[in-house]
């Protein structure tokens, strides 16, 4: 069943490290065959966090690839340069 990596992130730290995670990202997904869905773009907050940030949202054939790409070696690997630039909620959504 598909599953979703929905991701709300706001950047707080070094631009130049943030492009360079968002550069190497989509190469760690083609393995898992996820691909995007959403990332960033305009947001009209309906309710909640009037400044959420940068919505991504990412879709894999399933839950156990998504589990499977974020603790891949190859994500693991670029994953610091986001922990350390900005504060992230991050979920997996299994869809109907």
């Amino acid at each position: 069943m598909t599953a979703y990596v929905i991701a709300k992130v706001k950047a707080t730290g070094d631009e130049e490290e943030l492009a360079e995670y968002r550069a190497q990202v989509q190469a760690t997904l083609e393995p898992y065959g996820g691909r995007y869905l959403v990332r960033g773009g305009a947001v009209e907050v309906l309710e909640g966090d009037p400044e959420p940030g940068r919505i991504v949202v990412l879709e894999f054939p399933d839950a156990e690839t998504a589990r499977a790409w974020n603790d891949s070696p190859e994500y693991q690997r670029i994953a610091p340069l986001r922990i350390r630039n900005t504060e992230s909620d991050r979920l997996i959504v299994t869809g109907l």
